[in-house]
């Protein structure tokens, strides 16, 4: 163990309206023991198991002389453990780590083609928007450690991200975490690919080679750590040239879809956003083109405005006409709204019915092609229909049994 300073070590947050946090002040000393002081509103009913935990880690790193401050504001266990953790690592070099279980509810993969209609940005340094995000049932939470994290808050916010992965039930969710650019971005993955992420999501990405940085330290920390399942990665398109390189960076390995983010890309060409989208177009028809060609799902840009339900409903209609499969949300009460304008409706399903009934029927004949009235019917229409038809039992929009009761009309 080696001291990297005598300075100060500050970590969380406090002040008004915080919440579900703490905030550490920790100081190295040379004799005296540990001198613990405690400040938290819930010290009749939990203090002794907050001193039990922050005294174990302490005695888990080796510190034997310290004066700490703890200002407690409702954190649970894995806040309280990622901040007590990160402060002790500003102060002393340590290549250990304090691991808390993997919750049993978040042992799960998820499949390169799920629905990803939905997913809810987090902050990765505010642990009160994490801890129940999961009940609003988006498709993916991503837990950023990018833009939403200050600069000198970034290492810290690591070992938050961390521990919410192993520790905070995400309720069957898509596990996602926004790595930083890269390169920078690589070293966040040491905290993240051997604690049960599911999805990257890579930033200002601008070519192949990115990506495929990416996918080299993740089969690098898979290795040291002997970690096993599948770490897929969503890149985020945000400039000109990412936009004309979109093809190259869709057909990278591991990659299930594209996100494009539009502030940054209109930044980028000098113009301003607007809700008809009009400057964003080509860009969005590009990204678009490029994923349906390389097989994989198209993610719009969030909706800003979390107070107008009716924009952002016209919105995802119009993204959906382009082709796009999902979008980014920033506030949950967005997401009924998204899935259900993403969601096949009425008449998709009815045409789909049909198309996947005339394949049924020519299959049993034994016919070798397939037609609906007068119209033939390639085999990419036939796959697509049967998609949405399973899309539609999934979101319950459509019975089991819909073959059934179709031939009976």
């Amino acid at each position: 163990m080696e001291f990297l300073t005598d300075k100060l070590s500050l970590v969380g947050n406090r002040g008004k309206g915080i919440r579900s946090d703490c905030h550490i002040t920790m100081e190295l000393t040379h004799d005296n023991g540990i001198q613990l002081e405690l400040k938290s509103k819930v010290e009749t009913m939990y203090g002794a198991d907050i001193r039990k935990l922050l005294l174990e880690i302490l005695a888990f790193y080796g510190i034997e002389n310290a004066r700490i401050l703890v200002e407690d504001f409702g954190a649970l266990t894995p806040v309280l453990a990622a901040r007590m953790e990160a402060a002790i690592k500003q102060l002393v070099s340590s290549e250990k780590e304090y691991l808390l279980p993997v919750l049993s509810e978040n042992i799960y993969q998820t499949a390169r083609d799920r629905n990803r209609f939905s997913r809810l940005y987090l902050p990765g340094n505010t642990p009160s928007l994490m801890i129940n995000a999961g009940i609003h049932r988006p498709d993916g939470i991503i837990l950023d450690l990018e833009d939403a994290v200050a600069p000198a808050k970034k290492y810290e916010a690591r070992f938050i991200v961390r521990n919410a992965l192993r520790n905070i039930d995400f309720y069957g969710a898509e596990r996602m975490v926004r790595i930083n650019q890269v390169p920078a971005g690589l070293s966040d993955l040491e905290f993240l690919v051997p604690h049960n992420v599911n999805l990257v999501l890579v930033p200002k990405c601008e070519s192949a080679e990115q990506i495929r940085q990416v996918n080299e330290k993740i089969s690098l920390l898979k290795a040291k750590y002997n970690a096993s399942g599948n770490i897929w990665l969503m890149p985020i398109v945000e400039s000109a040239l990412g936009v004309l390189k979109a093809l190259e960076i869709a057909q990278s390995e591991n990659v299930v879809s594209i996100a494009i983010g539009l502030e940054d890309y209109t930044a980028d060409l000098g113009t301003r956003r607007t809700q008809e989208g009009t400057e964003s177009f080509f860009a969005r028809s590009m990204v678009v083109n490029a994923c349906k060609a390389a097989g994989i799902q198209a993610i719009d840009s969030v909706f800003s405005d979390i107070a107008d339900m009716e924009a952002l409903k016209e919105t995802v209609i119009r993204s959906k006409a382009l082709g796009f499969d999902g979008m980014g949300c920033i506030h949950p009460r967005q997401i009924r709204v998204i899935h259900e304008n993403y969601a096949p409706d009425a008449a998709e399903i009815e045409k789909a019915k049909k198309i996947v009934n005339a394949f049924i029927e020519a299959t049993a004949k034994g016919l070798g092609v397939v037609s609906l009235g007068t119209k033939m019917i390639d085999p990419p229409v036939v796959k697509r229909a049967q998609k949405l038809i399973d899309l539609a039992i999934t979101m319950g929009k459509l019975s089991p049994e819909w073959h059934e009761e179709f031939l009976t009309l």
